[in-house]
């Protein structure tokens, strides 16, 4: 899908081009390509006169490759998160071109910030002003969508904390929905410090450019000082995330070995009363009990003695 967001008579329009595209209107300041054909590429490398990376050079993780100039035109590629809120989110690429006053977004994922600054736009328009308005304010949508990301998983991990500290009936399936919980957090808080990391090295990168306005370089100062305090933040969750994952692990190990010592001491307990049992069935002809008229009461006595006598010691013990 492809579409222009440009200017007529100083209004903000949203088009959605529908076909092959044969020119931009005069006034276009951001092109955003989802998911694009090979025709959609091809146009509009020929209107704005650059090469756009195809879906697999996008996914190279060399700084050469995903920051680079060619052509007049900046090409800046990063992970971005997306499916934030599912059981599987995902850290997908997403490219953006400044090519002179236009911004171009090449993108396979549609990820939450972009419809959230599309939403943004119909308040503020201006906040694409230009081109690089529009990338800074893309960036900055992207920061506080991962900023929302870490403040929920980490107080996800709150709740988790409470629950395996503070509660006395956690058990086997407690514990495993914790286990997966905890390491959805994790999953979660690696993709956003991956997106992070490239957010910051193209904040650099387009920070080093000459041709950048004054007014942009501001507000990017400010999304760097943005970003390094929120990738503190995903660094003290990946913390946590660790610290709880070794304490569940704890907690099931702590289970596992109640289930075994029970095992073990019931074991014990009637060990006794299988030796006395043992005694008496063999097979010798002269046993001299076995003429005893109260012999067969007295031999389940002594087998119930022998288990309940190891069983209160356990107790006073508090093996048990």
């Amino acid at each position: 899908m492809l579409t222009l967001f440009h200017f007529e008579q100083g209004i903000l329009q949203q088009t959605v081009v529908d076909g092959l595209l044969e020119a931009l209107p005069e006034q276009t300041v951001w092109i955003d390509m989802l998911t694009p054909t090979r025709d959609d590429e091809t146009a509009i490398s020929r209107l704005l006169n650059i090469d756009i990376p195809s879906h697999e050079e996008m996914k190279e993780i060399e700084a050469s490759s995903r920051l680079y100039e060619e052509g007049g035109a900046l090409v800046m590629t990063m992970p971005v998160l997306s499916r934030a809120m599912t059981d599987e989110p995902e850290s997908a690429v997403v490219t953006f071109i400044l090519a002179g006053t236009r911004l171009l977004t090449v993108r396979y994922v549609d990820p939450l910030p972009f419809s959230m600054f599309v939403r943004r736009l119909a308040r503020q328009p201006a906040l694409v002003a230009s081109g690089e308005q529009a990338l800074v304010g893309v960036l900055e949508q992207i920061a506080d969508r991962l900023a929302d990301v870490l403040e929920g998983a980490t107080a996800d991990m709150e709740t988790i904390s409470r629950d395996i500290f503070r509660k006395s009936d956690v058990k086997g399936q407690d514990l495993k929905d914790i286990l997966q919980r905890v390491g959805r957090a994790g999953d979660l808080a690696t993709k956003a410090k991956d997106s992070l990391l490239g957010l910051n090295r193209l904040l650099l990168f387009l920070g080093g450019q000459t041709g950048i306005r004054k007014d942009v370089k501001v507000r990017m100062k400010t999304l760097m000082r943005d970003t390094s305090s929120i990738a503190d933040h995903a660094s003290f969750l990946s913390t946590k995330v660790s610290f709880l994952l070794d304490a569940t692990l704890g907690m099931i190990n702590i289970e596992q070995n109640n289930i075994i010592k029970l095992f073990t001491v019931a074991s014990v307990a009637f060990l006794p009363p299988t030796l006395i049992a043992s005694i008496y069935g063999m097979n010798f002809k002269v046993l001299p009990e076995l003429q005893w008229r109260y012999g067969y009461p007295i031999a389940l006595g002594l087998m119930l003695l022998s288990a309940v006598v190891p069983f209160i010691y356990f107790r006073r013990k508090k093996w048990l």
